[in-house]
This record gives C-alpha cells, structure tokens and sequence, in this order.
C-alpha cells in the first residue's frame, strides 16, 4: 500500500492551514458492504473462521465499545466480516485518511494520531455513541506488534470505558500475525486465521468497578503471543522467506552484543560481527546451527533487548543519534517531504532538529507512553514518528542500522522510568 506524497518547503508546510474539525459519520448501508466485500478474498485466503462468547448479553441495537488486538494487515478486515452490519465507527490513525479523506470518513472512520492524548477523539467517541448510536471500533495497542506479543494499554483507556458507559467486546485473532509479520516486508504466509469474539463488560459492570479493576481484565484479554500459539498448535509455516527482515526485531546478538549486525534472510538469521546463526524453522522455533540456541522463542530474545534498553537508560549510556529524510502530515492531502535533519534521542527524550535550521522539536519522555515506529512505513522505509495534534514528523533514518525497535523500546521504558519518579 503506498501514499500520496508531495515536495514542499518546510516553511510552507507550517503555513498551511489546519482542517476544521468534522465529525464522525454514521456509513451507509452501501459503504458497510463495501468494506465487507474489500476484505472478503483476503478472508477466503485464509480460511478465517470466529467463535462467539457471551455475545448474547449484547441486544441487537445496542452500542458496544470493540476492542481489538493489532497485529496484522488483515485486522481491519477481519473485524469488518465479524460485526457486519452493525452501524460501526472505527478509530483509525491519521495517515490512513491522506489523499482519501471523503472515502474514510463515508467509511465511518474517526482519525487520530498514535501515542498523542487527543481529547478531541474522545469527543468524537461520545458523539458516535451517544448521538449516533454507533458501535466504535478500536485496536487501543495503537501500533502493530513486532515480536507477535501484546503492546502496552494506554493508562487512560478505562477512563474512556467509564465515560461512554457502554459494553465492552474484545475481538482476538489467532495466526493474523503470522499470516503477515510486520518485519517481513508485507510478505504474505499460508496461515488459517481465526478469531474469538467475547463479551467482557457489561455498563453495570463497568459502573461498579474501579479503574484498576477494568485495567486488570483488559491486559488478560490482550495476552497474546504469536509464536507460542504456533508451536502449541503445530502450525506449519513452509515459506522460505519467513526471516527475511526478522533483524528488525532481533538486532542484539545475544552471543556477541553487537548491535545492528544481525541479518535476517531466507529461513536464516546471522549475526556478521561473530559469526552465529539460527534457522527459523517451520514452527517458529530459532535453532542455532552450532547447537547453542541461547533463544530459541523470539519474544523471549525481544524481552532481553528490553532489558539490555532498561540498563542502558538506567546507566546513562542509551543515546541514538542518527541522520535522517523528513516527512510531515499536517493535513489530509498529502505526506509532506520537507529535507533532512538529525533525530537525537536520550534521557531527555526526542530532539528534530533540519530544515536547513527552522526546524527544532523536542518531545519530553513523559509526553508518550509508546512510540509509532513502523517498518517499510507505505513502502517508504524504515521510520519513526513523533509529534502532537497539529504536525507529525515521520523521520526515515539515512544510514543502515535497525533503529526503529529499541527507539520503540527505549520510549516504553524511559516513560516507565519517568512515570514512577513522577507518582
């Protein structure tokens, strides 16, 4: 999938005007079959099948809030074929809307932007339900996840629950991740995929309890770990391609600690510092061909880069520092390709700085609680986005290096850090 871009001059980019603010739409009933039929041969692909529980307690016309892990290409339509034709408005990230606002929008769509507090959405929230009275759709991970485990719950998610005071309905998959990894250049495996459907708070429910309480139930809906569901179910994944790009996620070689040297290709990941070397195999083991797996399941590996970002941060040492083509979104026309600079990140947080000297941004750890960072971001490359409700920086590093899972990484454990100094 790829996006409208233009060249423009930072300065006028800045100057452009900010949309008016438009709220949500209910989709008409053409526009809801619409969706259902773009999703439909991807679903056949897949063989997708669902099961229901508790779905009973939900009366035929009643809202619900449908929450949704993230983790897939494929999401989008899965939950589509599962809720048609309930009336639906659906949170999707503001990039989504460039070059195709009135489609989205006709779509039942509800832009905003990841990892920035938008107060304005939680009006548009309110409106869809209350006023509408639609159902809304949300992945409230915000971001795909890149070792197929679970990424981390806004803290504000069960004041949003507790404001719109209507049921709640998680939508799980199994084997959308491995149907197309994020890390895997949009590569498309042979891989079933299925889904449960269960209702999980009821308004009454979610009126008596405490913040904590519906925190609590939400982060054991969102367990999830892509990989241990493929060796625990025997799925056999045969595509000779399934490493290329696992590098992204795996670039700390456990067996030498460099960094940025490990390259995923074929069935195979090799670290060119020392030498090692695991094969991927069929049910998404890591087998070091010497015999010394030291990881042999891939969010265990992704765990320890964790920790290793952790005690960098706790000792002063983490600091990414790299050259970098910068794009924006200030509106819904196109990705503005405004030059170059240099993103810096630390215990300070985010710094951009380019433009031939006009532009200078910094984002505090405390700002976000997660990063957007994506891999071959629209076919583009490689990127990371900061920014607020009025401008958006996607930076696309300049030079060859696995950048974009330890920034990710480091952002979710400065906050950490930051956050308990704070309380």
């Amino acid at each position: 999938m790829k996006i409208k871009t233009k060249v423009m001059d930072y300065g006028d980019v800045i100057s452009l005007k900010t949309p008016k603010h438009k709220k949500p739409k209910t989709p008409s009933l053409f526009f809801r079959v619409l969706l259902k039929i773009f999703g439909l041969f991807e679903l056949l692909c897949t063989n997708f099948s669902y099961k229901t529980f508790g779905m009973e307690k939900l009366k035929k016309n009643e809202p619900a809030l449908f929450l949704m892990n993230h983790s897939s290409f494929i999401d989008l339509e899965i939950a589509t074929n599962i809720l048609f034709p309930k009336p639906l408005n659906i949170v999707c990230t503001s990039d989504g809307f460039v070059g195709k606002e009135n489609l989205m929008r006709n779509l039942g769509c509800i832009p905003t932007e990841k990892f920035v507090t938008d107060s304005v959405l939680v009006r548009d929230l309110v409106y869809a339900t209350k006023t509408l009275k639609n159902s809304v759709l949300m992945y409230p991970e915000a971001s795909y996840s890149f070792d197929g485990t679970e990424t981390p719950l806004p803290e504000s998610l069960p004041k949003l629950i507790k404001l719109l005071k209507i049921p709640v309905v998680m939508i799980k998959t199994e084997g959308a991740f491995l149907r197309q990894p994020l890390y895997n250049m949009l590569k498309k495996r042979k891989v079933k995929t299925s889904a449960n459907v269960e209702y999980i708070l009821s308004s009454e429910q979610i009126e008596k309890m405490s913040f904590d309480e519906i925190m609590s139930v939400l982060n054991k809906c969102f367990d999830v770990d892509g990989f241990a569901w493929q060796q625990n179910n025997k799925i056999k994944i045969t595509e000779d391609f399934r490493a290329d790009g696992l590098n992204r996620v795996l670039y700390k070689c456990p067996s030498c600690l460099a960094e940025g040297k490990t390259k995923g290709k074929g069935i195979y990941l090799t670290c060119n510092n020392c030498g090692k070397k695991w094969e991927l195999d069929e049910y998404g083991y890591l087998r070091a061909v010497d015999g010394n797996d030291i990881f042999s399941h891939i969010p265990d590996w992704y765990a320890w880069e964790r920790e290793c970002v952790k005690k960098e941060l706790e000792n002063n040492e983490y600091n990414l520092d790299v050259p970098v083509d910068i794009k924006m979104i200030v509106d819904a026309e196109f990705v503005y390709e405004v030059g170059e600079g240099r993103l810096v990140h630390n215990l300070d947080g985010f710094r951009l700085t380019g433009c031939n000297g006009r532009l200078d941004y910094s984002l505090k750890p405390l700002a976000s609680y997660s990063l957007y960072s994506d891999y071959y971001w629209y076919e583009l490359g490689d990127m990371i986005c900061i920014g607020d409700t009025d401008k958006l920086y996607y930076c696309f590093p300049k030079v060859k290096g696995d950048f974009v899972a330890k920034a990710r990484l480091a952002t979710e454990e400065l906050y950490k850090i930051n956050n308990f100094l704070r309380k």
